[in-house]
């Protein structure tokens, strides 16, 4: 296995290894894995596998979930199906930059997406490095946040286009989760800017320390949230993949945010991703 890196800030991809190989090697599986703690997303061609062996290998990092508004294959749980076509030009819950099911309590380890069909040109993803994005921060604005923390919310965003009884049925399955607005990685201990398209609001900010009056808290909050969530917007921070048919996607979902670029309109795009159970931030 080859690793070629693709930007300086994010991004790898492999070369010369089959990730069905992976399920039962356990050294290759272990080379995969540094890799992707090292450059946070990885990149595969010409990975012609079976849905079995896609969830098989993604099983390899941990159990996989559902997600409670998208489809999954009704033979392969676990493995969404991201289907896009010309019928539904307003589907672009997919265009913003976000890190996957930060909603939940335990948001996502991680995923691993394969491209089924896409168009001849367009439908890119985009990855964004969101360790570097805090390393970046200015020394106050890392102050300010250290022990901010925020909510995150399936209503707010997928429920958002639902009636209002099956929206509010969502809430009631997942409510809102509050995760630290710097996360540390689990596994490397590095801090992460944790706040994205799901994110809301502070739940902590309305304190004597930073509101002079009541009338701060409201400019003062959403003022500091949209200038964190607009970080991974950076170019220097990211990296851009053109899918192919049986291209392959593995990311880091607790330490990057990507975003898809809906400029493909009217073709198909199919895609199909295993999402792996993560842990709760801290």
């Amino acid at each position: 296995m080859r690793v070629e890196q693709l930007t300086n800030a994010i991004g790898a991809e492999l070369v010369g290894v089959q990730l069905a190989d992976a399920i039962h090697d356990d050294g290759l599986f272990a080379e995969i894995r540094a890799a992707l703690l090292m450059h946070r997303v990885l990149f595969l061609r010409d990975q012609d596998i079976s849905r079995a062996d896609h969830v098989g290998f993604a099983r390899r990092f941990g159990e996989l979930e559902d997600h409670p508004v998208a489809g999954s294959d009704p033979e392969h749980p676990g493995l969404v199906r991201i289907y896009k076509s010309p019928d539904q030009p307003n589907d672009r819950y997919e265009n913003a930059w976000h890190s996957d099911a930060t909603w939940r309590e335990a948001p996502q380890f991680g995923a691993v997406l394969r491209c089924v069909e896409c168009p001849p040109v367009g439908g890119d993803t985009m990855w964004a490095n969101m360790v570097l994005a805090y390393e970046n921060l200015p020394a106050h604005v890392k102050e300010q946040i250290a022990e901010l923390r925020a909510r995150h919310s399936i209503e707010a965003s997928f429920g958002a286009a639902m009636p209002i009884e099956k929206r509010l049925a969502l809430k009631a399955q997942f409510p809102d989760a509050e995760h630290p607005v710097v996360r540390t990685h689990p596994e490397t201990g590095e801090k992460v800017l944790f706040v994205n398209a799901f994110t809301t609001h502070f739940s902590n900010y309305h304190t004597p320390a930073r509101v002079r009056f009541g009338q701060d808290a409201n400019p003062g909050a959403s003022d500091l949230l949209r200038y964190l969530i607009s970080q991974a917007y950076i170019p220097e921070y990211q990296v851009r993949w053109r899918w192919k048919p049986n291209s392959i996607a593995i990311w880091d979902n607790r330490s990057t945010q990507h975003y898809a670029v809906m400029d493909y309109a009217p073709c198909h795009r199919k895609m199909e991703r295993a999402g792996i159970v993560g842990d709760r931030p801290y």
